[in-house]
Order: structure tokens, then sequence, then C-alpha cells
């Protein structure tokens, strides 16, 4: 159950980073983020509304309240490393990320057999060359770095808090909707910041109507990342966190292949060979 549910938020978070990267061609980031977060809040606010969430509020919601505010941080890091780039590099760090939540299972106490170590080993080495690593080329700026490592600590640290902002069903609903209204508000403040200092909230050719054109894909942006988080809450509360946090990081395997189906990208030999390494950490991670 941990793997099936840790692999759907895999599949989840590599759909909508593919949809939310198509978007951003053509529509600032930050309004990606805003908008298609605010698309989930109103959906998840009716689906607390209608299960009877609000009665499962309490202190843990607070893990929601964090994840929700330590998101957009992360992710206009990475985005900013990517723009400094080589995004050869950039993106490939990115999946460190995994070291947070698996960090969290070890001083929890969990203790991977020999098996399930060596899927954790090959299947991080996986997505590391799944992004395509660039070995070689212009060099680094040390602000990329620095910004992909907090990015990915960013990242790392939503997945270990909102595993443990609920312990229901219907929590975590409620717990899903108050991390996005965090994720709105302080997105919301960055991009008015952004405005004020010149920076554009909507596309540059098309304005507003290509942003109403663009509501189905942002839902779908949206809905899917919030539907990540619930199904890796649910992998991590079902079995070891080590091999939920894993498996869930599968995710850029998932973005590379969606790019090869729908955009007809060819995959470079790194690359191919990245998603094979993945394919067999999962089997380890599973059969371990």
């Amino acid at each position: 159950m941990t793997a099936l549910f840790a692999l759907a938020t895999s599949l989840l978070y590599g759909l909508a980073d593919f949809g939310g990267g198509l978007l951003t061609r053509r529509t600032p980031a930050l309004t990606v983020v805003v908008a298609s977060q605010t698309i989930a809040v109103v959906v998840l606010g009716a689906i607390v509304v209608a299960t009877g969430g609000f009665s499962e509020a309490g202190p843990q919601l607070w893990y929601a309240v964090a994840a929700g505010a330590v998101g957009p941080v992360a992710m206009l890091c990475f985005y900013k490393a990517l723009a400094l780039g080589p995004m050869g590099v950039v993106s490939p760090l990115g999946s460190l990320s995994v070291a947070v939540p698996v960090g969290v299972g070890l001083v929890m106490g969990e203790r991977p057999g020999l098996l399930q170590f060596a899927g954790i080993a090959v299947a991080v080495a996986g997505v590391i060359l799944a992004g395509g690593p660039q070995l070689r080329g212009a060099a680094v700026q040390r602000q990329a770095i620095v910004l992909t490592v907090v990015a990915a600590f960013g990242f790392g640290a939503v997945l270990a808090l909102i595993a443990e902002a609920s312990s229901t069903l219907t929590g975590l609903f409620l717990a899903l909707f108050v991390q996005r209204v965090a994720n709105v508000t302080v997105g919301g403040a960055a991009l008015f910041v952004s405005v004020r200092r010149g920076g554009r909230a909507l596309p540059e050719e098309g304005g507003m109507r290509v942003l109403w054109r663009s509501l189905p894909a942002l839902a779908f942006v949206g809905l899917a990342d919030v539907a990540a988080n619930g199904t890796y809450s649910i992998a991590a509360q079902t079995g070891p966190v080590t091999v939920a946090a894993v498996l869930a990081n599968l995710y850029p395997v998932v973005t590379v292949v969606a790019a090869l189906i729908f955009l007809k990208e060819r995959l470079r030999v790194v690359q191919a060979t990245g998603a094979g390494l993945a394919l067999v950490g999962t089997v380890l991670l599973a059969s371990g």
C-alpha cells in the first residue's frame, strides 16, 4: 500500500511539474503558482465543508501552515536557480530533497533492510541521472547551487511536514486546505512585491485573455499537486517513511517521460539510463 500511494505521488508531482513548466513558458511563474493554488483552495474548501473537516482542527495544523509557507519559497528559489543555470546541473540537484524525509524516517527509528538500502541508492542515482546532469560545459554559479540546495531542503521539508499534519482522511483534507491557503498568501505577497518592482503578473502577449484560457491547465496543475501531497501523507503514515520518500521523489522521471510523449523530446543516453535505474530501485524498494 505504501509503495502504491508513493508511486501515485510521483506520477502526480511529475505531471504537475510538466504542466507547470509548459504554463510558465507564457505566464510568469509566480502567477502560475498563485492561480493554480487559488483554484485548489476553492475546491478543497468545498470538500472540507462537505466532509465536516473543520471539526478536525487542532495543533497539528501548524505543520500544514509551515508546509504552505515553505513551499512557495522553495519553488521561487528553484525557479531562480534554473534561470541562473545551467539547468542540466540545477534540475538533478533538486532531487536531493529526498534527503529530508528519509532523514526524518531514520531519526524516528526506521531501519530499512539491506535490499531497501540498495533500492534507495539505486533509485536516487536514477532520479539524478534522469534529470540529464550536465557533466561538462559552463561553470555553475555559486548562487545557483545555494538556491538549489535551499529549494531541495524546502521541497523535502514540505513532504515531511504535511505527513505530520493529519491522522484521518477528513483531517487530511483540512490540512491540505490550510496548506494551500498559506501557499496563496505567501505566493500572493511575493507576486505583489514583484509587480511593485516592475515585474509582470500577466502573460506578455494576450494578457488576461491567455490566463482565462489557461484555467483548465492551471486547475490540473493545482489539483494534481494537492493530490500528490495527499497520497504522500497516506504513504508515509501506512509504511516506512524512508521507502515512501524515495518512491515519491521519482517524479523527475515522470516529467522526462511526459516530455518524451507529449513534446516528442529525445531522451539522452544518461536520461534513459537514469530512468532504468529508477525502475530497478523501485522494484528493490517494493520487494524489500
